[in-house]
């Protein structure tokens, strides 16, 4: 209802029913806008109090998300300027909604006049028409990976609640086209990915993705690739069978994330080449008096609930849908129909993605952190 009243836009329906802009069961969290309109934004509902948040420290993490940082990205001019409407006073939450803004600075709906009438192959053009009936031609509106501004500044807030309990996170980049890197996600760190502009680990894997995103945005084509991210410090007990469980919770906040195709925790698809005894993670007993395992084919989740290992997923991403090349497709009256795209897109959407991967991997874990204290208490 906050969200109604600042910005005259429901999340629910008539039935009180959430209508999917909402994300999260006790950190609960509402994006908002489009593309081209007038600003995009979240509202967070739930947040603890008195938990230490500046400005600077959710824009940090938009820096890494904005459009325009290198070359390898598109070239749109936003500088993602965060604005904190409510729901922080002196510097730490009041535990009533949080609403953050960043209004579009750089907004050029008239480059996509031509597409008024098209539908742009693999893009949600046609199918926000056949939900909706209407849909905000302008860069896809409410589909443009510009929703994702909320998503990262919310998660900005959610690392903090995080770190505080010792849980770090830390997203890369480990493959694009057939390009990929050996990360050891124990020993990642975030200064090793922010070394380069493609936010690979490996500088000589990074160089050459690099070159390949060139060439791939010189000949008007684009390249996908998979982002990898761990969670280190989560204690045992997070998640809640049957239906909720961490994994699933964490699969489908990766997939709701523009772009992704496909979600894997620890040995994921390549799992199905191991025998149980290979792919088992014997126990033992560390010199803590801990219950450890060897190895961590189960991604740090077993049973839907994190074994107090790393968490570890990665998560596939399309080629980015526009392209500078002529395709074939139909308009909105169904005839046939050429596109030849035009204007400033990603020729590859993983360096931009990993922030957002990070963030909805925060948004999971805290969501799990204070569903777990409610319910079986401690910190």
């Amino acid at each position: 209802m906050y969200l109604e009243v600042l910005t005259g836009i429901s999340s629910y329906n008539e039935n009180g029913e959430c209508m999917g802009n909402t994300f999260g069961h006790l950190f609960r969290v509402t994006t908002f806008g489009e593309s081209h309109g007038g600003a995009v934004g979240v509202v967070i509902d739930g947040c603890p109090p008195r938990v230490p948040v500046s400005v600077e420290e959710i824009q940090c993490e938009l820096d890494r998300r904005r459009p325009g940082q290198s070359k390898l990205v598109t070239q749109r001019r936003e500088s993602d300027t965060v604005h904190i409407l409510s729901g922080v006073f002196e510097g730490k939450t009041l535990g009533t909604p949080i609403c953050l803004l960043v209004w579009n600075e750089d907004a050029r709906p008239e480059a996509y006049e031509s597409f008024r009438e098209l539908y742009r192959p693999s893009h949600a053009d046609y199918t926000y028409d056949a939900k909706y009936g209407i849909r905000d031609w302008r860069g896809g509106g409410r589909s443009s990976a510009r929703e994702t501004v909320g998503r990262v500044a919310a998660g900005a807030i959610a690392k903090k609640i995080l770190r505080e309990r010792g849980v770090e996170i830390v997203g890369w980049v480990e493959k694009i086209h057939t390009l990929r890197a050996e990360v050891d996600p124990n020993t990642v760190t975030l200064e090793q990915v922010e070394a380069n502009p493609v936010r690979c680990p490996d500088p000589a894997v990074a160089e050459a993705m690099a070159q390949a995103i060139e060439e791939a945005r010189k000949q008007g084509d684009s390249l996908g690739g998979v982002v990898g991210c761990v969670a280190r410090g989560v204690p045992p007990g997070w998640g809640d069978p049957v239906f909720d469980k961490l994994d699933a919770d964490l699969a489908k906040a990766m997939l709701s994330i523009p772009a992704a195709k496909g979600f894997e925790i620890g040995s994921g698809f390549a799992g199905t080449d191991l025998t149980g005894s290979q792919h088992n993670d014997p126990f033992y007993v560390d010199d803590t008096g801990r219950v450890r395992t060897r190895t961590n084919y189960s991604g740090g989740v077993q049973g839907g609930i994190s074994n107090g290992e790393n968490i570890v997923i990665r998560v596939a991403f399309k080629p980015t849908a526009t392209i500078m090349m002529p395709q074939e497709t139909v308009n909105v009256h169904h005839e046939p129909a050429i596109l030849q795209a035009k204007g400033r897109h990603d020729p590859c959407v993983l360096p931009r993605a990993v922030p957002i991967v990070e963030a909805m991997m925060a948004l999971v874990l805290v969501d799990h952190y204070l569903r777990h204290r409610a319910q079986c208490g401690g910190e």
